[in-house]
């Protein structure tokens, strides 16, 4: 046993109760996050929102946060990033998440170069499990991205709910351009079905080595996503087997009643995978295991929540956590990739 005496932290690394900062792993556009030992001596990520000072420019940004916390913490799957424990509100908000070691998908994909098929179907089954049980909580993710999905051995596990929100209770359009449905362009609100129109994205990110659209600017990418039809996944990437590549190009429907379920998008890859059964959520109530009320009305507690043993992933060791990713809410104003940080928001 280490009975070494610990030292402190350096002193402009952030005094959370029950939390030993180590190192800084990034900045975003709402928060740092820190590697950190919790009270159990797990690893985790914890994410603490940025002083009033640096927010300035961004008035929905502690809002965001405060809504990343919430959901965080009352959605509990094996393929979504496990909150620990929070506080959405006050100078001192924070989040305390799943560590992942081996980062972000996006460092591991290189353009023009696709997974192999294997692992690309194990990703993207990992991705559509945890969205689909959020859409059967009634949620909608609004930035499903590779930035946002985190690696944890072969668990893929979908992060970064700071643009969810409750379906029944409304919420504001968000996401990321290259991302981003028709209607969400629109200025109209997230459903299941623009969550949809971005996993076919992240399908031909993963699968082809590229994203179907390859706008250099935002009204570029817009004009696309309104107008230009998606390129045949099959001719892109001829390893996909047809029934798959077929389903992930509906998905990038203009409307979005044309685009496929996620269930059976999940079909699809459960059959090029081997699966015998879907991977898809049971349906459940859109509450928390003690029957607390879900979604942005819903208090968030501070207090640590076990994934119920039912949803128990095989692999739990903790890991790393999502570095904060800029993603944007509110049409036009959003976050814009191609705009210069001295250009107003």
């Amino acid at each position: 046993m280490n009975t070494a005496p610990q030292s402190d932290p350096p002193s402009d690394f952030p005094a959370i109760a029950g939390f030993r900062p180590s190192r800084l792993l990034g900045t975003g556009s709402t928060a740092r996050v820190y590697l950190a030992r919790d009270g159990e001596g797990r690893r985790v990520a914890l994410k603490v929102l940025l002083p009033a000072e640096e927010l300035q420019g961004n008035p929905g940004a502690a809002e965001m946060f405060a809504n990343e916390v919430r959901m965080t913490l009352q959605l509990r799957h094996p393929h979504l990033a496990r909150g620990y424990s929070g506080q959405a509100y006050g100078e001192e908000a924070w989040l305390a998440l799943e560590y992942f070691r081996e980062g972000s998908l996006d460092t591991q994909l290189l353009p023009g170069i696709p997974l192999p098929l294997e692992q690309g179907v194990r990703i993207l089954r990992g991705v559509a499990a945890g969205l689909d049980y959020m859409h059967g909580q009634g949620a909608v993710h609004q930035d499903v991205k590779s930035q946002n999905v985190y690696l944890d051995g072969e668990r893929a596990v979908l992060a970064d709910f700071g643009c969810s929100y409750m379906m029944g209770q409304g919420g504001r359009a968000g996401g990321s351009p290259f991302y981003m449905a028709p209607e969400i362009y629109r200025g109209e609100g997230g459903t299941a079905a623009s969550d949809v129109y971005s996993f076919g994205v992240l399908g031909y990110e993963v699968l082809a080595g590229q994203r179907p659209f390859q706008g250099e600017s935002y009204e570029d990418l817009m004009g696309e996503h309104l107008l230009t039809a998606a390129p045949s996944l099959s001719h892109l990437s001829p390893q996909v087997p047809r029934p798959l590549a077929r389903l992930l190009q509906r998905a990038l429907a203009k409307a979005p009643a044309d685009r496929p379920t996620l269930a059976e998008l999940l079909a699809a890859l459960d059959e090029v995978a081997g699966v015998p059964e879907p991977l898809s959520a049971a349906p459940a109530a859109a509450c928390t295991e003690s029957g607390a009320r879900l979604g942005r009305h819903a208090a968030a507690s501070p207090l640590t929540s076990q994934v119920p043993a039912s949803q128990a992933s095989a692999s739990q060791a903790p890991a790393p956590a999502p570095a904060d990713e800029p993603a944007a809410g509110g049409l036009l104003s959003r976050w814009n990739p191609f705009r210069k940080k001295s250009d107003p928001a």
